[in-house]
């Protein structure tokens, strides 16, 4: 009887515990606590075992030196992307701690996959959902309760810069980072049709507790952009106001005066959002309101990410539709917007729930300073512009040849699964190139680069002679528009945007000017055409007229002496 009353007594006590170690930090603190990066893992690891519904993945490891997992739901315990694809379901795919100072999504998503799980919450059978419990790891592990001054709450969280100290929703297509690397094979592995990267806010202070960013309708173009601006992103409106949790589009006004409107946020590729809708994917970016209690903050991303289940259920068979069309619709597309500026004859509509703005003496300096009065709340409808126009637009060639020795820029194609194939043999081929005439840079360092841009190009048609191994890539395939945007030398986060093509803006041979003056004598007698365009040159300019280096320089750059390399750029296009 006592080892029957033992053996009860042990069982019982082992369910108690798997019960309690499914209750989260943030439950056990009244929501003052955030899970660290190792009791995150162990609590999926705890899911994994207890349910059928759930499978757990490793993507490579992170620049912290852990592998990034990846958490699949599927109530319908399939677990094969093929099978997903030919059951129609819609795939979510949801990024936690990418900043982990915001770590919002991080307890928000353990909760909601336990809920989904143990069946507390509706599970539905065609949708299937992927977590990156913690994308940005060594970020969670350097733990503090400072970095994030302006914000309220939890006691202690990561900070914003990776192992390397980036931050990584800056770099989504330079790839700087092993977690971008690893980010990348989730992403084409799952072929979302939804992104959700879940963040916190910091800036004015307002009513609203969650803030949207939304890619950029007109960027995804097409029947989907226009599906997610009418119907879409306006149900999930709808669901949070049904759920208590009003919410607003991210909040980017000037000077604290929301009656002049404010813009969409614009985001390129180098964002998640933005990154996302080169393969037709919906980008969402919820932003929690820094100053709101966490527990406040934790409670509404869990109720967005219930409401994206449940619209993504209900309206699943456009979202497939949508994105299906969107890349069927980008092959058959020559021209590609790689910038945009905002239209501003169009906007929406918008209520805004915000706190009256005043000026007060600081207490620091003596001066006047902004502050928000929330003893004056008020509700507005503004101008929300919402609508962009492309600025600068590429045609996509047939094929693009990559020589070999770009090995950088070879392998973050590859991550982003563009099919190419390697030249057989040596070969010359008469193609377009590009000829980078102007560009600048920026002056200081951002996220480890001298980032181009203003760039100018001027197109030539060359006999080159590619060798052996170089790279050719069709543009019929569903990474065109990516292509297309990162290959394209003056586009906003291009590979050259990026400096991965630098070396090509350096000449690396010269001349002595006492050596050089008797060859260009002896070719300009040879040439009289190069003679006349010299003389044109220092009757237009008294400056040139006047330097014997800059005419020696003009003579030489008009030679075959002159390396055809220098500010050639090394994608060539076959049109």
């Amino acid at each position: 009887m006592k080892i029957l009353v033992a053996i009860t007594y042990i069982l019982f006590s082992t369910i108690a515990l798997q019960a309690q170690s499914l209750i989260t930090t943030f439950e056990k603190s009244s929501g003052k606590e955030t899970a660290t990066y190792f009791e995150a893992i162990k609590h999926y690891e705890l899911l994994d075992k207890k349910y059928s519904t759930i499978s757990i993945k490793k993507f490579g490891l992170t620049d912290a030196g852990y592998p990034l997992h990846l958490v699949v739901f599927s109530a319908a315990k399939t677990f094969d992307p093929a099978q997903w694809e030919k059951n129609k379901n819609v795939v979510l795919l949801i990024n936690n701690g990418i900043h982990p100072g915001e770590p919002d999504g991080i307890d928000a998503s353990m909760m909601l996959l336990r809920d989904l799980a143990s069946g507390k919450i509706a599970a539905p059978s065609n949708v299937v959902i992927g977590f990156i419990p913690v994308y940005n790891i060594g970020g969670a592990l350097n733990r503090n309760s400072f970095s994030r001054v302006n914000q309220n709450g939890p006691v202690s969280y990561g900070f914003r810069g990776n192992a390397q100290n980036l931050d990584l929703n800056r770099d989504f297509t330079k790839n700087d980072s092993r977690n971008a690397k690893a980010f990348a094979t989730i992403f084409h592995y799952m072929q979302p049709h939804i992104l959700m990267d879940n963040h916190v806010s910091d800036g004015a202070d307002y009513q609203h507790t969650m803030t949207l960013l939304t890619s950029q309708h007109n960027k995804l173009g097409g029947e989907a952009g226009k599906y997610l601006h009418d119907h879409f992103e306006p149900a999930l409106y709808k669901g949070m106001d049904a759920k208590g949790w009003p919410m607003c589009p991210y909040v980017n006004f000037e000077s604290a005066n929301p009656e002049k409107g404010w813009l969409a946020f614009y985001d390129p590729p180098r964002y998640s959002s933005g990154y996302a809708a080169l393969f037709g994917t919906i980008g969402f970016v919820p932003e929690t309101h820094m100053l709101k209690p966490y527990k406040d903050r934790v409670l509404s991303t869990y109720a967005l990410m219930q409401t994206l289940i449940e619209e993504s259920s209900k309206q699943a068979a456009n979202l497939v539709e949508n994105k299906r069309k969107t890349l069927q619709d980008q092959l058959s597309k020559n021209d590609f917007p790689l910038s945009w500026t905002v239209d501003s004859t169009k906007n929406d509509i918008i209520t805004f729930l915000g706190y009256e703005a005043g000026r007060k003496t600081s207490e620091v300096t003596g001066m006047q300073r902004l502050y928000y009065d929330r003893s004056k709340p008020f509700s507005k409808e503004v101008k929300y512009y919402n609508f962009f126009k492309p600025k600068v637009i590429a045609t996509a060639p047939k094929v693009y040849i990559i020589p070999q020795g770009w090995h950088s820029v070879i392998d973050i194609l590859k991550l982003n699964n563009v099919k190419m194939q390697q030249l057989a043999k040596d070969t010359v081929m008469e193609v377009q190139a590009a000829r980078i005439e102007s560009y600048k840079s920026m002056p200081r360092p951002y996220e480890k680069h001298h980032k181009n841009y203003d760039t100018e190009i001027s197109w030539s048609t060359q006999k080159i002679r590619f060798l052996k191994g170089d790279y050719i890539i069709s543009t019929n395939q569903p990474a065109k528009r990516y292509l297309v945007e990162m290959l394209t030398p003056n586009g906003d986060d291009s590979f050259f945007a990026w400096n991965f093509f630098d070396a090509i803006l350096q000449q690396k041979e010269g001349y002595s000017d006492y050596r050089w003056e008797d060859v260009a004598a002896t070719y300009l007698a040879e040439h009289p055409e190069l003679k006349e365009k010299l003389e044109q040159q220092k009757k237009a300019d008294e400056t040139f007229a006047g330097s014997a280096s800059a005419q020696l320089n003009f003579i030489y750059k008009h030679s075959p002496y002159y390396e055809p390399a220098h500010l050639r750029y090394p994608v060539y296009n076959l049109r």
